[in-house]
């Protein structure tokens, strides 16, 4: 990067820093120091809300690896994960998002207490922690730093660009609290959106000889076949790595367990101002799910037909092409919107660790009698633990990939029982607390066998490219094996009725609950869009 770089880069960052400042300051205060840390102070509008379930979400993990392995299966299959987090997010607005916010729950497991018992909501919260101290906060740093220093030729080492992200991202989790983190998501994704959208607009002119329609023409024209969205294998007649069956199990249960149950994401609907506030910006987000493929997935289709760029990993495509579209003087400012995009990641992921902490093991467990400003600050001591655990670790995935990969899979191991205990909560009343803590183990162990012994041999329909079961539906197949295990429990050993009633009591809310009045027509309008996209692309690619 040149010296113009540079400072556009510096000025970019720290002038989100300042907006970040005015901003919140200027926001109403809760009087309840818990509440204003860990929610915001319920105070978030829905422009806030949608920013910030973005912004969470994507990061340059994404960015890399979904144009990557859209570039590898030479399809267009990676577009399920993000039409299919629209629906997702559609089931979290209608169904999940009244349910917490009716009884002012700060966490996703604090539901689980409500429901089921506080042993329940303690083991899901301790599986939660465990993924974000040893998955999610490290990989967004590692992945995160070596995706800067690959795309902007950065000459300086790995621990460093991982020791200023990590410093910067946890000082607004940690000294702002949601607040801060919610609208710095927020002004990063406005320069996100612009930036990603750029890149494929560009990608196509430079396609088409400086003709943006000419490009178009050339997608649609030479190998129409890479538009695909709804197939088993390739036109190498590979099996991709989103086969169409998969759609119908293991995907769409992945999605629920993200953007319904995760406390990183949900923790930003929950601290809207009102059910209607807080609706609006799930279901916004969710409809701008649908643009997020032409960032995520163009891109790498672009690279296809690109034979100039000299890509020799997948991994290399979303790099390769930013530094072949973007002239010297931009890559700065594209340089602070990615970092914008892991910061994001990165002090959500601290923020949720430190709410989950403080809120049911340290003021669960440790001094129930704790009071809010007590509790807010063993959170911020919490975050600092974390963060720089994290940026110790981080550095050390580059020589341990064996482990790195192995972590990946274990984060599995508990979203597949978490997302059958919050359905049955939600959906049932007689499933008692037993039914989840076995739908829980049953969960893990299925997940356990899909995953590290699976099935050999199965018919191509539900295989991966090595001919074993494909994860997806080993994925689904143990959800399924939680769930029957929680209902036939439910039947022998159902709550009493008075223990139905202890769990019906209601409070009162916190914010207005007054749902949307067109959440439901905006879901219709999303799912209808998603479909026409579908049918379009299937169109265009045969």
């Amino acid at each position: 990067m040149n010296t113009i770089s540079i400072i556009s880069f510096i000025l970019a960052t720290a002038a989100v820093a300042v907006l970040t400042y005015t901003i919140v300051i200027r926001m109403k205060r809760s009087d309840n120091p818990t509440e204003e840390y860990f929610t915001g102070g319920r105070a978030l509008t829905w422009p806030v809300v949608a920013g910030s379930l973005l912004l969470t979400n994507l990061s340059t993990e994404q960015l890399v690896g979904l144009n990557g392995a859209v570039f590898g299966d030479k399809a267009l299959v990676g577009v399920a994960w993000e039409a299919l987090a629209a629906f997702a997010m559609i089931a979290t607005a209608l169904l999940f998002l009244p349910t917490y916010m009716a009884s002012g729950f700060t966490t996703t497991p604090a539901f689980l207490e409500k429901r089921f018992d506080k042993m329940t909501r303690s083991l899901v919260s301790g599986l939660f922690l465990f993924g974000y101290v040893t998955v999610l906060l490290p990989v967004v740093l590692y992945t995160g730093s070596l995706a800067l220093i690959g795309m902007f030729d950065i000459k300086l080492p790995l621990w460093m660009i991982v020791a200023i992200i990590g410093i910067l991202g946890s000082s607004y989790a940690i000294f702002g609290g949601l607040k801060s983190v919610a609208v710095s998501d927020t002004l990063n994704g406005v320069g996100l959106l612009v930036g990603g959208l750029t890149i494929p607009f560009l990608a196509l002119v430079a396609l088409g000889k400086g003709s943006f329609f000419d490009g178009l023409s050339i997608l649609g024209g030479d190998n129409h076949q890479y538009l695909a969205v709804l197939t088993q294998t390739n036109v190498d007649n590979k099996v991709v790595s989103v086969p169409w069956p998969t759609l119908f199990t293991g995907m769409m249960f992945i999605q629920v367990f993200y953007w319904s149950t995760n406390q990183v994401i949900v923790q930003r609907a929950m601290a809207a101002r009102s059910l209607s506030e807080g609706q609006k910006g799930v279901l916004f987000a969710s409809a701008m799910k649908l643009v997020g493929p032409i960032m995520l997935c163009l891109p790498g289709i672009i690279a296809l037909h690109m034979t100039d760029l000299n890509i020799e990993k997948q991994d290399q495509v979303y790099g390769a092409i930013v530094r072949h579209v973007l002239p010297d003087w931009s890559l700065g400012l594209f340089a602070a919107v990615l970092m914008g995009s892991i910061l994001s990641s990165f002090n959500s992921a601290l923020n949720s660790a430190s709410t989950l902490f403080s809120l049911q093991f340290y003021q669960g467990y440790i001094k129930p009698s704790a009071s809010g400003e007590e509790i807010v600050k063993t959170g911020k001591y919490f975050s600092i633990g974390l963060a720089a655990a994290s940026i110790l670790i981080a550095p050390l995935l580059a020589q341990m990939q064996s482990i790195f990969e192995y972590l990946q899979k274990v984060n599995g191991l508990y979203s597949v029982p978490i997302i059958g205990i919050f359905l049955l909560g939600i959906t049932t009343k007689h499933i008692p607390a037993l039914a989840a803590k076995v739908g829980m183990v049953v969960g893990m162990a299925f997940y356990a066998f899909f995953t590290f012994v699976n099935i050999k041999d199965v018919p191509t329909f539900f295989a991966n490219g090595d001919g074993d079961l494909h994860w997806l539906h080993g994925y689904f197949i143990s959800f399924l094996s939680s769930v029957i295990v929680m209902i036939i429990l439910g039947q022998l050993y159902p709550k009493t009725e008075d223990e139905i009633a202890i769990s019906d009591q209601k409070v009162p809310a916190p914010v207005d609950m007054t749902p949307w009045s067109q959440a439901k027509n905006a879901s219709l309008a999303i799912v209808c869009a998603t479909i026409g996209i579908y049918l379009f692309l299937t169109w265009a690619a045969h």
